[in-house]
């Protein structure tokens, strides 16, 4: 069985009766959190603002998807279990890194429904900037979550480790008011080549080449950034991370995938999806751009697989000793290295 078979099957939504646990998932986006967890039989309700991302969500999961900009007054049902991927500009090493005076900081909205539903499990994930410049703020929204009585866990966990194929670092905090841990990796890699299979050596006449000035900027770029080996999309290895910038834009740090001809060409909405690990029955409602964007904010469904197993294994009396949370050094570690990381 191939890896998109594998994935294909693996991530059907499904209900489990005896399991008979709800998740709320707020800023679900197109619902790459939300299947992980249908995955695993939780019911789900989600709540997204971006119209196009609710559609995608209401037609491939088996929940709601409700159509709603949150507020700290924003009303819940009743649920035991609350994730969730609050904006993550104002902490983006990408962006300004402003925190609280930000606008789009969902934390509030975040911590308000915890105090609203009380339950048995959270999770929520965010970008690494999260760890440097505004780690202040992750501490405080940690404080918040410990007064209420949460036992809490974080840890920078790449996706890569759990059958994604992509590196996809990201901050996850998961809490329960009794003792929880992270997930366990997973020995097994997977590349670019598995994920796309015969995909990366297609093209039609709808296929984005690039053209030479497009060749020339890229090259540019890549001389500017100092990469050693140009950025195209390497099948013997696992992707570079799929962001909205670097799938929808025209940059120079753009998807694409080299044909034995030598041309270049932009990677295709289901190579991208492939790549996060959706599943290819998962369609997405929008215009290219759209999709694209739906596809760089997702959490990869199948690194949410194992987030919501391990939650689920928690909640049958499964415990785990493992601990993967990050302590002062590995936090100055992980900042002293960021530049590295950002040359990868």
């Amino acid at each position: 069985m191939t890896y998109w078979e594998e994935i294909n099957e693996k991530l059907k939504p499904r209900i489990d009766t005896e399991l008979n646990k709800t998740v709320v998932d707020l800023f679900a986006g197109c619902g790459g959190l939300s299947l992980g967890f249908e995955a695993n039989g939780f019911k789900t309700i989600g709540y997204e603002m971006d119209e196009k991302a609710c559609e995608t969500y209401r037609q491939n999961l088996l929940g709601e998807c409700f159509h709603e900009k949150l507020s700290e007054e924003s009303v819940y049902p009743k649920a035991e279990i609350v994730i969730g991927g609050p904006p993550c500009q104002p902490f983006s090493v990408g962006g300004k890194q402003m925190g609280l005076k930000d606008s789009r900081d969902g934390f509030p909205i975040f911590l308000s429904a915890i105090r609203q539903l009380d339950p048995e499990v959270l999770l929520f994930e965010n970008v690494r900037g999260m760890l440097y410049k505004n780690k202040w703020y992750l501490k405080e929204v940690l404080d918040e979550l410990e007064k209420l009585g949460y036992n809490l866990q974080y840890s920078l966990l790449n996706a890569v480790n759990y059958e994604v194929p992509q590196n996809r670092e990201r901050v996850i905090v998961i809490g329960s008011k009794d003792k929880i841990s992270l997930p366990r990796k997973v020995n097994r890699k997977v590349t670019a080549g598995q994920a796309l299979g015969n995909l990366a050596f297609e093209f039609d006449e709808n296929s984005k080449f690039f053209t030479k000035s497009m060749d020339a900027y890229v090259a540019k770029y890549e001389k500017a950034s100092k990469c050693i080996n140009p950025r195209d999309l390497y099948l013997d290895r696992p992707a570079r991370t799929l962001t909205c910038r670097n799938l929808a834009g025209a940059t120079g740090d753009m998807h694409r995938v080299r044909l034995e001809d030598g041309r270049r060409r932009r990677i295709t909405v289901r190579e991208a999806a492939r790549l996060q690990s959706f599943p290819d029955w998962f369609e997405f409602v929008g215009n290219e751009t759209q999709k694209y964007n739906q596809i760089g904010n997702a959490v990869a469904p199948n690194f949410a697989f194992h987030l919501a197993e391990n939650i689920k294994k928690h909640l049958q009396g499964e415990t785990s000793d493992i601990d993967y949370s990050i302590t002062e050094d590995n936090q100055l570690a992980l900042f002293e290295n960021e530049t590295v990381y950002q040359s990868r």
